[in-house]
């Protein structure tokens, strides 16, 4: 609606002051044609474009010169300030030196098979290949046990347990592992402890799966200053299947001889 007065109102004056120069001018010069519909158009988007134009600078000029924040007052100081210590504050991501690795930065790194060995080796592990049908994995198992240590942690397993531990790199799912950090083994007969690793002896076991764990909120607060942080964190976890340990003398199962339609007879005593 305003362009449209905007353009009425131009092409009014047009046409009045067209009218007095060619009345005042009509006996010395020839007339002079009066403008068409077409060049009161043109004049029109001219005029609308200058005033689009600066409108929009006065509007750019307007949102430079003003900022916006959820409080007034003093109160925009301590933002800013909050801000900055958010800053400055660590990262509680985990991120574990022994090489369990945390939650993905998005840069891989390509890593050689002697770097993925001696990195794995430190941490406690080392990747023997793919599981295959010939491995019996679900078998009868002998009563002996082992403490491992997987990165910084320490682990008491036996045959056929399940454990979840942090993320283990250069693995996949269906792969065999050895665990090479063993700190102590034990049977039924006999105990074995390592100064600080028992020599020799190792603990196989299968990637069954990657997973989350649980989400871990993270809350700090300063009173008084309006200060509130709250933070998520999920740690990586992977699933092993332990398989077989090596490195300790095993007792023999020796499975009693089942002797079906006789039942043992309760011997009362006389009291």
């Amino acid at each position: 609606m305003a362009n449209r007065r905007c353009l009425h109102t131009l092409a009014r004056h047009s046409t009045v002051l067209f009218s007095k120069i060619h009345s005042s001018l009509h006996s010395l010069t020839p007339p002079i044609p009066l403008p068409t519909q077409q060049s009161l158009q043109t004049i029109a988007t001219k005029f609308a474009l200058l005033s689009t134009n600066q409108g929009s600078a006065r509007r750019d000029q307007w949102s430079q010169s003003c900022h916006f924040s959820s409080k007034t007052g003093d109160g925009g100081d301590e933002d800013t300030e909050d801000e900055e210590d958010d800053d400055d504050e660590e990262d509680y991501e985990s991120t574990d030196d022994e090489g369990v690795s945390g939650p993905s930065t998005g840069v891989k790194r390509e890593y050689t098979p002697e770097e993925k060995e001696a990195e794995a080796a430190a941490i406690g592990y080392k990747v023997v290949g793919p599981l295959e049908r010939s491995d019996r994995v679900f078998k009868l198992y002998e009563p002996v046990f082992a403490v491992v240590q997987i990165g910084s942690h320490q682990f008491k397993v036996s045959n056929g347990d399940c454990i979840f531990t942090e993320r283990l790199k250069f693995c996949d799912i269906n792969e065999k592992i050895i665990l090479n950090k063993v700190l102590m083994l034990g049977s039924s007969s006999q105990t074995v402890i390592g100064r600080p690793i028992v020599p020799d002896a190792n603990v196989h076991a299968i990637v069954e799966e990657h997973a989350l764990d649980a989400k871990v909120l993270i809350f700090k607060k300063k009173r008084r200053k309006n200060y509130r942080r709250t933070k998520g964190h999920r740690q990586e976890l992977t699933k092993l299947r332990i398989v077989n340990i090596q490195g300790i003398e095993k007792p023999e199962i020796i499975e009693e001889p089942k002797t079906p339609g006789k039942k043992q007879e309760k011997v009362t005593v006389a009291a």
